[in-house]
């Protein structure tokens, strides 16, 4: 990526950011090829949800992650760059594929702020391929025309553009400098909802009522005989209504109530966005470091502080979901075990308390030898045992035969690369599938030995809860 020693809105005026329009396009021409060009800004304080709903089009692409406990929050929109990839090495093709755009990047501004300069937001399904027909495909990342991004006291806008040798310089650099005078002043008018919608009037369990229970019984067979230890079942549920849901108000409801979780939409420009409250983080990489964690096991809060402690005593003490937690970890270890990394992490789980639910929760960091890519720790932490089960592929092809409809994007490792190799990965889990007056909701719970089909059943109608509330309350 080249890095130019300049400020193309130093000056306040249009005239220096065409005359810098004009220099990439001469080194367009000179390359042979097109030129990603990132503009990045710093801004006053912005909220990139609010920013979101206020230009929102369901036409086009978008990404949008907050997590408010950590203090950092992104939004990018309307793809300038957008690539698909399928099958195993779906991520290795991606990770060329970036890298071979960051050969032809041109990037100004205060790089050094959190979340500047050019960044691919991925949308990945659980599974490496994706059935004809499907919402989205098995990977699609995308560099937005415009993000904004909140990071603690630092905000950062960043325009993106495609320049050819021949672009029409004057009239892109009318456009820039109009989004830069909109995001220097924002006007949040316009973006307010007055309308919600109803209670849902109709809600179906895809595969039919008691097909959970059959499917959790059957696992427990397989896992007896020995073909896999852990296996994660889960359940979808069609939601309709008489109004549309509307996604980002979903969001809005999902990001004050639940402050430690990912809140998250995914839009594929169709009409269609997948959202959700995820707990779960599957790899962040920043400074050479790498931070995951083992997340297994679940007990409900209590309604009060001393139901709520016994919770967490018994999730503390409980055999079954430490073994759980136990094969999440060791197959963590497993997993990177190529690669070398000294894993360093406190041996022992303790309590992660959500709003509505508790896991026993172990954070896991290791410095990253030179050359291993985010990509490379996507690829293979994907699926943790926690949403997909151990050994992997019995377990995945487990899932493939017993669960009666395909996850799409649910489960699979959702996030960002930015142009140092670095980003973050979640696991798209509490999550749903909005499509105008229909949401499909998904819920999983991991089955081992020891499990039933009926405490099974009632720790996904405990996770659907979340969903539910915020698509009728927003």
């Amino acid at each position: 990526m080249k890095t130019l020693p300049l400020n193309p809105t130093e000056n306040q005026s249009p005239e220096s950011l065409r005359a810098f329009l004009t220099q990439c396009g001469a080194l367009a021409r000179e390359a042979g090829r097109p030129q990603l060009v990132s503009i990045s800004l710093a801004v006053d304080h912005l909220d990139p949800l609010a920013v979101l709903e206020s230009i929102f089009e369901p036409s086009e692409l978008h990404f949008y992650a907050e997590r408010p406990a950590q203090g950092f929050a992104v939004a990018g929109a309307e793809a300038v760059l957008e690539f698909t990839a399928t099958g195993p090495d779906r991520f290795t093709t991606a990770r060329d594929h970036i890298a071979r755009v960051l050969a032809d990047t041109i990037a100004v501004g205060p790089l050094d702020e959190p979340f500047a300069g050019p960044h691919f937001f991925f949308a990945n399904s659980f599974a490496h391929e994706s059935p004809a027909g499907a919402s989205f495909p098995a990977l699609r990342l995308f560099v937005p025309r415009w993000q904004v991004a909140r990071m603690g006291d630092s905000t950062v806008a960043v325009a993106n553009l495609l320049i050819t040798a021949d672009a029409p310089v004057d009239l892109i650099a009318a456009k820039v400098w109009k989004a830069h005078a909109k995001f220097r002043a924002f006007d949040y008018r316009g973006a307010q909802r007055n309308d919600r919608p109803s209670a849902p009037k109709h809600a179906e369990e895809i595969g039919g009522e008691g097909s959970y229970q059959q499917g959790v019984a059957q696992a427990l067979q397989e896992i007896a005989r020995g073909a896999y230890q852990k296996v994660v079942l889960a359940r979808a549920r069609r939601l309709t209504t008489t109004e549309e849901f509307h996604p980002l108000g979903v969001l809005n409801h999902l990001r004050q109530h639940y402050p430690a979780c990912y809140a998250f939409s995914i839009a594929n420009g169709r009409g269609q966005s997948f959202i959700g409250a995820s707990p779960e983080r599957l790899v962040r990489v920043a400074g050479g470091r790498m931070h995951t964690e083992a997340l297994a096991g679940s007990a409900p809060r209590g309604d009060s502080a001393s139901e709520d402690a016994a919770f967490a005593r018994a999730l503390l003490l409980s055999e079954k979901d430490q073994r759980e937690h136990r094969l999440v970890l060791e197959s963590i270890a497993r997993r990177v075990a190529d690669l070398d990394l000294k894993l360093e992490h406190a041996g022992q789980p303790r309590v992660l308390g959500l709003a509505n639910v508790q896991h026993l929760h172990l954070p896991i960091s290791a410095t990253l030898p030179a050359g291993v890519h985010i990509l490379d720790l996507v690829a293979r932490l994907h699926p943790t045992p926690a949403v997909g089960g151990t050994p992997r592929e019995p377990a995945v092809a487990a899932i493939a035969r017993l669960e009666p409809f395909a996850r799409g994007l649910y489960a699979g490792p959702q996030g960002w690369v930015d142009h140092r190799g670095g980003g973050e990965f979640f696991v798209g889990i509490r999550s749903a599938l909005v499509d105008g007056r229909s949401a499909t909701v998904y819920a999983g719970a991991g089955i081992v030995a020891g499990s039933s089909p009926e405490k099974e059943f009632a720790e996904t109608e405990l996770k659907f809860k979340a969903l539910i509330e915020a698509l009728t309350n927003s």
